[in-house]
């Protein structure tokens, strides 16, 4: 049986976004691979955003594998999501 590559979770946001910018900082602190997409370069990243954010482009917005999406967590709700 070939291995699967995990899917990995997708964090949604901007580069001027202080908020996205910690939510980075623990994924990359505590070596947690995700897929990075900049809404401001991506409308259609942009368009999903909106809708699961209530129309609002709120970021971060952050999609995890088992499918469950936080909206602007804080560091801590981030961190016991991932469980550390």
């Amino acid at each position: 049986m070939a291995d699967v590559p995990p899917v990995k979770i997708i964090l949604y946001g901007t580069n001027w976004c202080g908020a996205t910018k910690r939510a980075r900082q623990v994924f990359e602190e505590e070596k947690i691979e995700y897929i990075w997409v900049d809404i401001d370069k991506d409308a259609d990243a942009a368009r999903y955003v909106e809708s699961v954010a209530h129309g609002f482009r709120s970021v971060p917005t952050i999609v995890f594998p088992d499918g469950t999406i936080l909206v602007e967590p804080s560091t801590s709700q981030l961190r016991d999501k991932l469980g550390i």
